[in-house]
Order: structure tokens, then C-alpha cells, then sequence
């Protein structure tokens, strides 16, 4: 059974004031090329769908038309599940007419998908929360899925029934999928465990979230979760959230961030972006294959001395988008910006780092854009009280950041 997993399409995402529509439009035909191409019996989208919990027009034609073509006239099912950044009853609002093309949508955790059948000979066998059974047109065994959609802490627990358990939720994750795979989950069939949360090996040190990225390792947000919690009957791990691609762990079975499409801040900057062809077998550990995406355009970061260094190599990286940080030693006068844009037209941003301010101190005066929110919440909060906030008042910043779309 051959699996292509992606994730985090975030269609409808800005850069800045400058739109990626015609660039994801060029990696989701890219995507259904390579379905093609691999005869990919099933595709996995592990969340973040969109960018934001109401999308524009253009970015909700994209997604379901992309999914329409993956689908191949419901030979091909595809699995969607909604991330941080999805509105849950967004995602599974089109559901009646998306099952009818082979579309399976989960919007929340405890979500029950109703049985069907279609011409095409794909089939839901059985259901549960947050559990799938499918009979595909091209593979004599069935596939499992354990389907987690993103959730809050509160949320999660509230969906499993422990809303007022002190227990951690990493230990509740893993009893509700113990129960599910040892109902379900045999070695007669292909086993998947899909999420959209933090997942962490224990003992490993936490990989970053993607700047500009809702964090959800907070209050508001969920604690991570280990490989370790993941039932000895899964065979592979599909993930979406951090947006490089990477493996989690490998034993007992593969757990992979299959990463973005496209690179959407400047924190990856010439980042290699990939989808992941999963190959399994009933009773047997799966195999990987990374498959390199070659649409988009490149995000560079770029530190020139003066205005002719910068010129000279904006003329030699036309086909990219750049943050341009510049060290003179005056401010940039309209002209100087005039100049630069006429040599290029992706230029994001324009950070002034300017050298001699007062040449009598020897100081030098850098404001810096390119800070997460936290950084600049911090150093206003330093500048207005004169002292760093407190580990409370962070909290409490991160858990507004988390549900400002919510709102």
C-alpha cells in the first residue's frame, strides 16, 4: 500500500503583503502529479489546511479543488484532518458531498465518519471517535487510521472524557489509542496513527515551531507527546504542525513532520520542502521514500554593506523572496528604496541596520522585524516597565496568540 503523506498547506497564507496563492496553486499540481506518478493508493493531509479559521474564496476553490484531482474519481482516498490554525466546523462542513468524491474529512478529535460506499469500489467499513477503516479499490488488505485533529488541552481532555483529570493528557492520548487499535488494529491490515499535535521522543530536545506559527506547546495549547504513546500496532506516524520535514522517531515504527509545501517565514529561508511516499504491508514496519517538492519560490535572507552590495546581489537572486537587512551609515532615503525595488520585486522586507549612529558613543542602532511576537512583546514590555515579564504574564501573551483566530 503506497500512502502520500503531506500536511500544513496553509493555503490563503501571506507574506507579509505579498500573496503565495499563485505559488501554492503550483505545488498542489505539483502534489497531484507526483500522486500520480507514484500510483499512491491513499493521501494523507495532517492538518492546517488553511491559514486562518476564515479563509478567502480563492484559498477554499484551491483546497477542494486540489483534493477533488488527488482523489482521482474516488479511487483514491483523502484523508484531511484540521490543525491549529483550521476552524473544525469549517473543515467538516462539506463533508455529505465531499464522501460522494472520495474526500474523508475529521474536524475534531472525538469526530465518527459515517460509513459509504462508492462506485469506485472505496469503501468505510467501520467507524468510531476518531477512527476510519477503509476498503481501497487497489489493495486487497484495509486501512486503519487513527485520526487525532488538533484540539486544545481542555478540549482533548474534555473529548476523552477526563475534563477535570489531573492525569496528563500524553498518558490519556495513549489510553484512548491503545483502545482503539486493540479493537481494531490487527496485523491482517495497514495501521496509521494521524495527528496534528507536538509529538517528541522522550529525552530529545523540543524542535522549534515555525515562526510566525500559533504555538500550541502552552497554556491554551497542549503539552507534547511522546513516540512512546504510540501503540505498538501503528506502523507509521503521519504528523503535521512544525513545518520541517523530519523524522520524529523510528522504532518502533516511523514517526515523520511531513513539513510544509512551501516555506512560509523567513525562519526557512532555503529550505528543501518534501512530500513523503509511505510504503506498508500488513504485520510489517513501513518504509519511507522523501520526495523533493521543486515549486515556490526560494525565502532569503540577505545582510549587505551599502547599497551597491545590496544591488549587486538582488540582480543575482531575482527568482526569490528576500528580507533584506542593510548596514549603512545613514537611514535610507525614499530614493534607496525606489532604487532597490526597481532591481527587484520580492523584496518582503527592509531592515535598517545602521552603523554610526552616534559616531561619538560608537553605537550602532539595529531595529530588528525579523523577532517572533514573544521577542517584541518582551522588549516593549522591558521598555514601557523596565523589567522582563514574568513567566505568568508570558503565559498569558502565548495563550492569547493561540486563540486569537478562535475569537
Amino acid at each position: 500500500m503506497k500512502i502520500l503523506h503531506t500536511s500544513d498547506w496553509h493555503l490563503g497564507k501571506r507574506l507579509e503583503e505579498f500573496s503565495r496563492l499563485e505559488e501554492q496553486k503550483a505545488v498542489m499540481q505539483e502534489i497531484c502529479e507526483i500522486a500520480e506518478r507514484e500510483q499512491a493508493d491513499a493521501v494523507i493531509v495532517a492538518g492546517d489546511l488553511f491559514d486562518t479559521f476564515n479563509p478567502p474564496t480563492e484559498a477554499i476553490d484551491l483546497l477542494y479543488k486540489t483534493l477533488k484531482r488527488l482523489t482521482a474519481n474516488g479511487r483514491r482516498p483523502v484523508i484531511a484532518i484540521a490543525g491549529n490554525h483550521d476552524s473544525p466546523d469549517r473543515i467538516e462542513a462539506p463533508d455529505p458531498l465531499a464522501r460522494e468524491c472520495g474526500i474523508i474529512f475529521a474536524g475534531y478529535p472525538h469526530s465518527v465518519i459515517n460509513p459509504f460506499l462508492l462506485d469506485s469500489g472505496l469503501q468505510v467499513m467501520r467507524s468510531d471517535n476518531g477512527f476510519l477503516e477503509l476498503r481501497l479499490p487497489t489493495c486487497e488488505e484495509p486501512l486503519r487510521l487513527l485520526l487525532t485533529p488538533y484540539a486544545n488541552e481542555y478540549r482533548l481532555k474534555t473529548f476523552l472524557g477526563q475534563e477535570n483529570s489531573e492525569e496528563e493528557l500524553r498518558n490519556l492520548l495513549q489510553e484512548r489509542w491503545q483502545q482503539l487499535a486493540d479493537r481494531y488494529c490487527d496485523d491482517l491490515g495497514v495501521n496509521i496513527l494521524v495527528s496534528h499535535l507536538f509529538m517528541v521522543k522522550k529525552g530529545n530536545p523540543l524542535p522549534e515551531e515555525p515562526e510566525e506559527e500559533k504555538p500550541i506547546l502552552h497554556v491554551g495549547g497542549a503539552q507534547a507527546v511522546y513516540t512512546e504513546n504510540i501503540p505498538s500496532q501503528i506502523q507509521y506516524t503521519a504528523l503535521g504542525h512544525l513545518h520541517r520535514m523530519h523524522q520524529t522517531d523510528a522504532s518502533p515504527s516511523p514517526v515523520y513532520y511531513s513539513g510544509s509545501p512551501l516555506s512560509y517565514s523567513f525562519a526557512e529561508a532555503n529550505q528543501q520542502k518534501w512530500l513523503l511516499l509511505v510504503e506498508a504491508m500488513p504485520g510489517q514496519t513501513a518504509t519511507v521514500r522523501e520526495i523533493p517538492l521543486t515549486q515556490g519560490k526560494r525565502l532569503l535572507r540577505k545582510k549587505a554593506h551599502g547599497i551597491d552590495d545590496a544591488v549587486t546581489w538582488l540582480s543575482e537572486n531575482k527568482d526569490a523572496l528576500v528580507e533584506l537587512t542593510l548596514v549603512t551609515d545613514s537611514y535610507l532615503t525614499a530614493t534607496d528604496r525606489r532604487h532597490l525595488n526597481a532591481v527587484h520585486e520580492g523584496i518582503i522586507s527592509v531592515i535598517p541596520e545602521i552603523a554610526n549612529r552616534d559616531i561619538s558613543s560608537g553605537s550602532t542602532f539595529h531595529i530588528d522585524l525579523t523577532q517572533s511576537m514573544e521577542s517584541l512583546f518582551r522588549d516593549y514590555f522591558l521598555h514601557e516597565k523596565g523589567q522582563e515579564p514574568n513567566k505568568e504574564i508570558i503565559q498569558l501573551f502565548q495563550e492569547i496568540l493561540a486563540e486569537e483566530d478562535e475569537k
